[in-house]
């Protein structure tokens, strides 16, 4: 054996020798990878509560929107409101809500009963854990009480309004999510509504129209030979922040509701239903500057707000399955439902402050009804009955609630109060009392 060899094998023995003498390390140890069905669990759960958050933010898109599209005097209103009514719907659907929407379901309701979740430290069962699911079908039901603070602004009394919240949240809005969301009747009949164009926004939309009917139009908006009356916003710097709120708000409203997110093909899906959310609203917009110009020669900021938001509606029923160019268009029709709409609504004196009819019950109409376009697992007489089974639902229950609250505590305050502003009248701080009282 040569030298070079000999001290080789020497130096390798030693070696040996030395690593037999130096304690394991830590990496040596057993180490607990999490499995496949953990992991899918782990990112699942985070798609929920991602969306969960950017829904609850659109609380604060609903707020911003609504005080600047009210005059100054009723501001601390609208925002005492909006944070009212998302804390009721929060304590209605723990207390009956998510259970009767998704526990039980016997083809109509579920079990009116209080939802809870395993304890602290428990391994949840399912696909994602409890609680996440929990929060973020909650957010959703907080969103469709806030259709209804917008439409009703400036002339009706706090509490009726906040009463009827908490029947909207804990009972209305459950049974008819139910029938679908839950398993119920429409999900069996083939009805498609994938983040709810119907089941939340034309549900919201249905209950302000029957609220703005037996409620009437603010004082001095219509005049007796039929005139409309413009009543201006408060700031339209603040209605444009509620839009751009809104919209991002929108991605975890319709990205989360792909309800998975631990496959290589749940996360390309979630990605594409975000560029299609996104282009919807672009079209809406569009579509609306480019008519107002050509119909009133000027660009109207509010029907371009609008447009944003109606084409953010229009595609949520299907923002999965159609193709670039066919969300824009979904989302420019909205755009167009919005502009001829409005005026319509005033010609049958019916006071929608903030355009939440137009947006979100006559786009949400669209929506659900042009999912087959794209979807050929739907049929539009399916997408039909849904739309009328939630229609004459909401619209009927919504009315009888208004008008119990109308008959026995009243809904309206005094003209004297509405002529001061509610801020003073029902709130008793002002939002601009500098301005206000010069």
């Amino acid at each position: 054996m040569s030298l070079k060899s000999s001290l080789l094998t020497g130096l390798t023995a030693a070696g040996a020798l030395a690593a037999c003498a130096v304690p394991a390390l830590a990496q040596d140890a057993a180490v607990e990878y999490a499995t496949a069905a953990e992991t899918a669990f782990i990112f699942n759960t985070l798609l929920f509560l991602i969306g969960g958050f950017l829904v609850m933010f659109m609380a604060a898109g609903f707020a911003m929107l609504e005080v600047g599209m009210v005059r100054s005097k009723n501001v601390s209103m609208q925002c005492l409101k909006n944070v009212a009514l998302y804390s009721i719907a929060g304590i209605m659907f723990w207390v009956i809500g998510y259970s009767l929407m998704y526990t039980d379901v016997n083809g109509y309701f579920g079990t009116p009963v209080p939802y809870s979740w395993p304890d602290a430290g428990a391994a949840n069962e399912g696909d994602y854990s409890v609680a996440s699911d929990w929060f973020f079908q909650m957010v959703f039901c907080a969103a469709t009480a806030s259709i209804v603070s917008g439409t009703l602004a400036e002339r009706i009394k706090l509490w009726p309004f906040l009463i009827f919240t908490a029947v909207l949240t804990g009972i209305l809005y459950p049974i008819s999510g139910s029938w679908q969301w839950g398993g119920g009747w429409l999900s069996e009949a083939g009805f498609s509504d994938f983040a709810g164009s119907t089941i939340v926004h034309s549900v919201g939309g249905w209950a302000a129209l029957a609220g703005a009917i037996i409620l009437g139009a603010r004082k001095g908006k219509y005049g007796p030979d039929g005139k409309v009356n413009p009543i201006p916003g408060s700031s339209m710097a603040l209605a444009t922040l509620g839009t751009f709120i809104l919209w991002l708000g929108w991605f975890g409203f319709n990205g989360a509701s792909q309800l998975a997110m631990g496959s290589n093909a749940d996360v390309s899906d979630i990605s594409r239903i975000f560029a299609n959310t996104n282009l919807a609203a672009t079209g809406g917009v569009v579509a609306a500057v480019i008519l107002t110009q050509v119909m009133y020669k000027k660009v109207d900021v509010t029907m371009a707000l609008n447009g944003a938001l109606a084409g953010l509606v229009s595609i949520t029923a299907e923002p999965l399955m159609p193709s670039p160019l066919a969300a824009i268009l979904i989302g420019a029709v909205g755009g167009v439902i919005v502009v001829f709409s409005v005026p319509m609504l005033d010609k049958l004196k019916i006071d929608d402050v903030v355009g939440a009819i137009p947006v979100h019950l006559l786009a949400g109409i669209w929506g659900t009804l042009a999912v087959p376009l794209t979807n050929d697992g739907t049929s539009f007489g399916t997408q039909l009955l849904g739309v009328v089974a939630y229609g004459v639902f909401t619209f009927v229950l919504a009315g009888i609630v208004w008008y119990i609250l109308k008959v026995t505590i009243g809904i309206r305050p005094t003209e004297e109060e509405e002529m001061m502003g509610l801020d003073m009248a029902e709130v008793g701080v002002e939002a601009y009392p500098e301005f206000t009282k010069a």
